[in-house]
Protein backbone atom coordinates (compact mmCIF):
# COMPACT_ATOMS: atom_id res chain seq x y z
CA UNK A 1 0.00 0.00 0.00
CA UNK A 2 1.04 3.83 -0.74
CA UNK A 3 2.59 5.48 2.51
CA UNK A 4 0.63 8.80 3.74
CA UNK A 5 3.97 10.75 1.77
CA UNK A 6 3.08 8.99 -1.17
CA UNK A 7 -0.21 9.99 -1.31
CA UNK A 8 0.24 13.59 -0.68
CA UNK A 9 2.85 13.37 -3.60
CA UNK A 10 0.12 11.87 -6.19
CA UNK A 11 -2.39 14.69 -4.81
CA UNK A 12 -0.23 17.46 -5.07
CA UNK A 13 0.95 16.56 -8.89
CA UNK A 14 -3.09 16.16 -9.25
CA UNK A 15 -3.53 19.54 -8.03
CA UNK A 16 -1.33 21.15 -11.06
CA UNK A 17 -2.82 19.88 -13.28
CA UNK A 18 -6.29 20.85 -12.54
CA UNK A 19 -8.39 22.66 -13.79
CA UNK A 20 -8.84 26.75 -13.20
CA UNK A 21 -10.94 29.27 -13.50
CA UNK A 22 -10.12 33.62 -13.49
CA UNK A 23 -10.80 35.85 -10.75
CA UNK A 24 -10.33 38.79 -9.88
CA UNK A 25 -8.13 40.48 -7.02
CA UNK A 26 -7.58 44.35 -6.74
CA UNK A 27 -7.71 44.59 -10.81
CA UNK A 28 -5.22 41.72 -10.86
CA UNK A 29 -6.74 38.60 -12.44
CA UNK A 30 -5.62 35.06 -10.89
CA UNK A 31 -5.74 31.43 -11.79
CA UNK A 32 -7.74 29.78 -8.86
CA UNK A 33 -8.63 25.86 -9.01
CA UNK A 34 -11.99 25.49 -10.62
CA UNK A 35 -14.32 23.73 -7.57
CA UNK A 36 -12.04 24.74 -4.91
CA UNK A 37 -12.60 26.45 -1.90
CA UNK A 38 -12.10 30.13 -3.58
CA UNK A 39 -13.99 29.28 -6.50
CA UNK A 40 -16.44 28.06 -4.60
CA UNK A 41 -16.71 30.05 -1.24
CA UNK A 42 -14.69 33.56 -1.71
CA UNK A 43 -13.64 32.95 1.69
CA UNK A 44 -16.95 33.11 3.37
CA UNK A 45 -16.70 29.12 3.42
CA UNK A 46 -19.77 26.91 4.91
CA UNK A 47 -18.18 25.36 8.02
CA UNK A 48 -20.39 22.34 7.98
CA UNK A 49 -19.03 21.24 4.32
CA UNK A 50 -15.42 21.56 5.71
CA UNK A 51 -16.08 19.61 8.76
CA UNK A 52 -16.95 16.80 6.68
CA UNK A 53 -13.41 16.95 5.00
CA UNK A 54 -11.47 13.83 5.74
CA UNK A 55 -8.53 15.79 6.15
CA UNK A 56 -9.51 18.42 8.84
CA UNK A 57 -10.15 17.25 12.18
CA UNK A 58 -12.57 19.58 13.19
CA UNK A 59 -13.77 23.26 12.78
CA UNK A 60 -14.28 24.15 16.41
CA UNK A 61 -11.32 26.64 16.43
CA UNK A 62 -13.27 28.54 13.41
CA UNK A 63 -16.64 28.95 15.15
CA UNK A 64 -15.07 31.50 17.67
CA UNK A 65 -13.91 33.64 14.90
CA UNK A 66 -16.46 35.44 13.16
CA UNK A 67 -15.16 36.86 9.88
CA UNK A 68 -15.35 40.80 8.83
CA UNK A 69 -15.80 42.30 6.04
CA UNK A 70 -13.23 44.92 5.23
CA UNK A 71 -11.81 47.03 2.55
CA UNK A 72 -8.47 46.25 1.34
CA UNK A 73 -5.74 47.05 -1.31
CA UNK A 74 -7.15 43.69 -3.03
CA UNK A 75 -10.90 44.99 -2.53
CA UNK A 76 -13.27 44.14 -0.50
CA UNK A 77 -12.30 40.76 1.42
CA UNK A 78 -13.53 38.76 4.54
CA UNK A 79 -10.92 38.76 7.26
CA UNK A 80 -9.47 36.25 9.00
CA UNK A 81 -8.31 34.31 6.43
CA UNK A 82 -8.73 30.24 7.42
CA UNK A 83 -6.14 27.47 7.29
CA UNK A 84 -7.92 24.15 8.35
CA UNK A 85 -4.80 21.97 7.91
CA UNK A 86 -1.50 23.44 8.20
CA UNK A 87 1.64 21.99 8.47
CA UNK A 88 5.18 23.64 9.14
CA UNK A 89 9.10 23.16 10.07
CA UNK A 90 10.68 26.33 11.77
CA UNK A 91 14.93 26.55 12.09
CA UNK A 92 15.96 29.07 14.73
CA UNK A 93 19.30 30.28 14.41
CA UNK A 94 21.36 32.66 16.55
CA UNK A 95 22.87 35.55 14.63
CA UNK A 96 25.07 38.61 15.63
CA UNK A 97 22.81 41.25 16.03
CA UNK A 98 24.88 43.84 14.03
CA UNK A 99 23.71 41.97 10.98
CA UNK A 100 20.44 41.81 11.75
CA UNK A 101 20.46 45.61 11.88
CA UNK A 102 21.42 46.04 8.77
CA UNK A 103 18.23 44.25 7.47
CA UNK A 104 15.92 45.79 9.93
CA UNK A 105 14.30 49.42 8.96
CA UNK A 106 15.17 51.52 11.65
CA UNK A 107 12.15 51.23 13.49
CA UNK A 108 12.33 48.03 14.27
CA UNK A 109 14.96 46.25 16.61
CA UNK A 110 16.35 42.31 16.90
CA UNK A 111 14.71 40.09 19.66
CA UNK A 112 17.95 39.63 21.70
CA UNK A 113 19.00 36.41 23.65
CA UNK A 114 22.39 37.62 24.90
CA UNK A 115 24.64 41.06 24.19
CA UNK A 116 25.02 41.36 20.68
CA UNK A 117 22.94 38.01 19.72
CA UNK A 118 19.54 37.92 18.29
CA UNK A 119 17.46 35.26 16.27
CA UNK A 120 16.77 34.53 12.65
CA UNK A 121 14.32 31.47 11.47
CA UNK A 122 14.33 29.53 8.47
CA UNK A 123 10.30 28.46 8.06
CA UNK A 124 8.85 25.78 5.87
CA UNK A 125 4.56 25.63 5.32
CA UNK A 126 2.37 23.34 3.86
CA UNK A 127 -1.03 24.50 3.65
CA UNK A 128 -3.44 21.61 2.96
CA UNK A 129 -6.78 22.87 3.28
CA UNK A 130 -7.40 26.52 3.10
CA UNK A 131 -9.50 29.63 1.75
CA UNK A 132 -7.56 29.93 -0.74
CA UNK A 133 -6.81 26.60 -1.68
CA UNK A 134 -3.89 24.25 -1.33
CA UNK A 135 -0.33 25.72 -1.43
CA UNK A 136 3.18 25.94 0.23
CA UNK A 137 5.78 28.34 1.57
CA UNK A 138 8.92 29.47 3.00
CA UNK A 139 9.87 32.22 5.00
CA UNK A 140 13.08 33.47 6.13
CA UNK A 141 12.08 35.98 9.15
CA UNK A 142 13.63 38.13 12.18
CA UNK A 143 12.34 37.88 15.31
CA UNK A 144 11.63 41.43 16.58
CA UNK A 145 10.74 43.20 19.57
CA UNK A 146 7.27 44.41 20.02
CA UNK A 147 7.15 47.51 17.82
CA UNK A 148 5.22 50.02 20.47
CA UNK A 149 7.75 48.30 23.72
CA UNK A 150 10.08 50.22 25.86
CA UNK A 151 11.93 47.74 27.77
CA UNK A 152 11.53 44.51 26.52
CA UNK A 153 10.28 42.15 29.52
CA UNK A 154 11.37 38.39 30.49
CA UNK A 155 7.72 37.61 29.38
CA UNK A 156 8.18 38.51 25.71
CA UNK A 157 12.00 36.69 25.91
CA UNK A 158 10.50 33.55 27.16
CA UNK A 159 7.29 33.45 24.95
CA UNK A 160 9.41 34.52 22.26
CA UNK A 161 11.97 31.48 22.68
CA UNK A 162 8.87 28.99 22.92
CA UNK A 163 7.39 30.47 19.83
CA UNK A 164 3.83 30.94 21.65
CA UNK A 165 4.35 35.02 21.36
CA UNK A 166 6.63 35.83 18.29
CA UNK A 167 6.89 39.80 16.54
CA UNK A 168 8.91 39.06 13.57
CA UNK A 169 10.15 41.08 10.08
CA UNK A 170 10.02 38.99 7.12
CA UNK A 171 12.84 39.03 4.58
CA UNK A 172 12.27 35.76 1.74
CA UNK A 173 8.13 34.77 1.69
CA UNK A 174 8.25 32.65 -1.63
CA UNK A 175 4.86 30.59 -2.40
CA UNK A 176 3.57 28.33 -4.72
CA UNK A 177 0.71 29.95 -6.13
CA UNK A 178 -0.61 32.72 -7.56
CA UNK A 179 -3.67 33.63 -5.43
CA UNK A 180 -1.22 33.23 -2.56
CA UNK A 181 1.49 35.73 -4.17
CA UNK A 182 -1.12 38.47 -4.66
CA UNK A 183 -3.09 38.24 -1.73
CA UNK A 184 0.08 38.30 0.26
CA UNK A 185 1.95 40.66 -1.56
CA UNK A 186 -0.57 43.48 -2.47
CA UNK A 187 -2.75 42.60 0.36
CA UNK A 188 -0.55 42.54 3.62
CA UNK A 189 2.83 43.73 2.45
CA UNK A 190 5.00 40.37 2.38
CA UNK A 191 8.13 39.97 -0.26
CA UNK A 192 6.25 37.61 -1.60
CA UNK A 193 7.06 35.79 -5.15
CA UNK A 194 5.79 32.43 -7.02
CA UNK A 195 8.13 29.77 -7.13
CA UNK A 196 8.70 26.06 -7.56
CA UNK A 197 8.53 25.04 -4.10
CA UNK A 198 7.78 21.57 -2.18
CA UNK A 199 7.02 20.84 1.57
CA UNK A 200 6.37 17.29 3.15
CA UNK A 201 5.78 17.30 6.37
CA UNK A 202 4.43 13.56 8.14
CA UNK A 203 5.39 11.92 11.50
CA UNK A 204 8.39 10.46 10.33
CA UNK A 205 10.33 12.74 8.14
CA UNK A 206 10.06 16.66 7.10
CA UNK A 207 11.43 17.87 3.98
CA UNK A 208 11.21 20.81 1.34
CA UNK A 209 12.98 22.32 -1.80
CA UNK A 210 12.36 26.00 -2.88
CA UNK A 211 13.89 26.24 -6.24
CA UNK A 212 15.70 29.24 -7.62
CA UNK A 213 14.87 31.29 -11.17
CA UNK A 214 17.20 28.57 -12.91
CA UNK A 215 15.43 25.99 -11.14
CA UNK A 216 17.92 25.01 -9.15
CA UNK A 217 18.20 24.87 -5.36
CA UNK A 218 17.68 27.87 -3.69
CA UNK A 219 17.30 26.21 0.38
CA UNK A 220 16.09 23.26 1.00
CA UNK A 221 15.80 21.15 4.14
CA UNK A 222 15.48 17.39 5.01
CA UNK A 223 15.36 16.01 8.58
CA UNK A 224 13.79 13.58 10.84
CA UNK A 225 10.38 15.04 12.17
CA UNK A 226 10.56 15.68 15.97
CA UNK A 227 8.44 13.41 18.13
CA UNK A 228 5.15 14.84 18.30
CA UNK A 229 3.06 15.72 21.12
CA UNK A 230 -0.69 15.73 20.62
CA UNK A 231 -3.08 19.15 22.13
CA UNK A 232 -6.64 19.31 22.07
CA UNK A 233 -8.02 21.74 19.96
CA UNK A 234 -7.97 25.62 21.64
CA UNK A 235 -5.21 24.16 24.38
CA UNK A 236 -2.29 25.34 22.95
CA UNK A 237 -2.81 28.53 20.72
CA UNK A 238 0.16 30.27 19.40
CA UNK A 239 0.40 34.20 18.11
CA UNK A 240 2.58 35.60 15.37
CA UNK A 241 2.84 39.65 14.73
CA UNK A 242 4.59 40.25 11.64
CA UNK A 243 5.20 44.20 10.55
CA UNK A 244 5.30 45.60 6.96
CA UNK A 245 4.76 48.75 5.30
CA UNK A 246 1.81 48.64 3.28
CA UNK A 247 1.77 52.25 1.06
CA UNK A 248 4.39 53.76 2.83
CA UNK A 249 2.34 53.09 6.06
CA UNK A 250 3.23 50.67 9.11
CA UNK A 251 0.59 47.68 9.30
CA UNK A 252 0.61 44.64 11.95
CA UNK A 253 -0.86 41.47 10.93
CA UNK A 254 -1.81 38.96 13.22
CA UNK A 255 -1.65 34.84 12.96
CA UNK A 256 -2.90 32.49 15.68
CA UNK A 257 -2.18 28.87 15.47
CA UNK A 258 -4.27 26.36 16.92
CA UNK A 259 -1.26 23.64 17.47
CA UNK A 260 -2.76 20.26 17.27
CA UNK A 261 0.68 17.73 16.95
CA UNK A 262 3.85 19.45 17.47
CA UNK A 263 7.23 18.75 18.57
CA UNK A 264 10.71 19.92 19.08
CA UNK A 265 14.48 19.21 19.11
CA UNK A 266 16.94 21.03 20.18
CA UNK A 267 20.40 22.06 18.39
CA UNK A 268 20.90 20.78 14.49
CA UNK A 269 21.35 17.27 15.26
CA UNK A 270 19.84 15.38 12.22
CA UNK A 271 18.92 18.69 10.56
CA UNK A 272 20.37 19.13 6.87
CA UNK A 273 19.66 22.36 5.60
CA UNK A 274 21.48 23.39 2.41
CA UNK A 275 21.82 26.76 1.35
CA UNK A 276 21.74 27.12 -2.36
CA UNK A 277 21.80 29.76 -4.80
CA UNK A 278 18.41 32.64 -4.69
CA UNK A 279 16.59 35.25 -3.45
CA UNK A 280 16.44 33.05 0.20
CA UNK A 281 19.68 32.13 0.35
CA UNK A 282 21.18 35.83 -0.10
CA UNK A 283 18.92 36.81 2.91
CA UNK A 284 19.54 34.28 5.20
CA UNK A 285 23.86 34.63 4.60
CA UNK A 286 23.08 38.17 4.97
CA UNK A 287 22.59 37.39 8.37
CA UNK A 288 25.75 35.58 9.47
CA UNK A 289 23.32 32.90 11.19
CA UNK A 290 26.12 31.19 13.63
CA UNK A 291 24.17 28.75 15.53
CA UNK A 292 21.07 26.21 15.17
CA UNK A 293 19.07 26.29 18.83
CA UNK A 294 16.06 24.25 18.04
CA UNK A 295 14.36 22.58 14.95
CA UNK A 296 10.19 23.17 15.66
CA UNK A 297 7.68 21.08 13.58
CA UNK A 298 4.06 20.74 13.55
CA UNK A 299 2.62 17.83 11.92
CA UNK A 300 -0.84 19.31 12.12
CA UNK A 301 -2.37 22.47 13.08
CA UNK A 302 -4.44 25.06 12.22
CA UNK A 303 -4.25 28.70 11.38
CA UNK A 304 -6.65 32.00 10.95
CA UNK A 305 -5.09 35.04 9.53
CA UNK A 306 -6.01 38.60 10.46
CA UNK A 307 -5.84 41.73 7.13
CA UNK A 308 -3.31 44.18 7.97
CA UNK A 309 -4.12 46.85 10.93
CA UNK A 310 -2.22 50.14 10.77
CA UNK A 311 -0.14 50.25 13.88
CA UNK A 312 2.34 53.16 15.32
CA UNK A 313 5.50 52.13 15.06
CA UNK A 314 7.95 54.62 16.95
CA UNK A 315 11.58 55.29 15.43
CA UNK A 316 14.34 53.58 17.20
CA UNK A 317 17.69 54.75 17.87
CA UNK A 318 20.62 52.07 16.04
Amino acid sequence: MPSARQDKDRQDKDRQSQDTVKVDLGGREVSVPKGGLYDRYRMDPDLDVIARDPRVSGVDFFRQLPKTRVDSPIGPTLTPNFYYTVSTARLTMLAPSRAIRTRLPGELAPLEVAPGLGLVSVMFFRYDVCDIDFYTEAAVGIAVKPARHGKLGFFDLVSGLKNERLDSYVLSLPVSTEIAQVRGHDGYGFPKWVTGLDVGIDGNRTTARVANDAGGVDLSLSAATPKQTAHPSGERVSSLVSYTSVNGAWHSTLSQTNVLNAGTTRGKGGVDLQVGEGRMADDLRSLRPKRTVRFDVMTEGQLALHMPAPTSVPRRSM
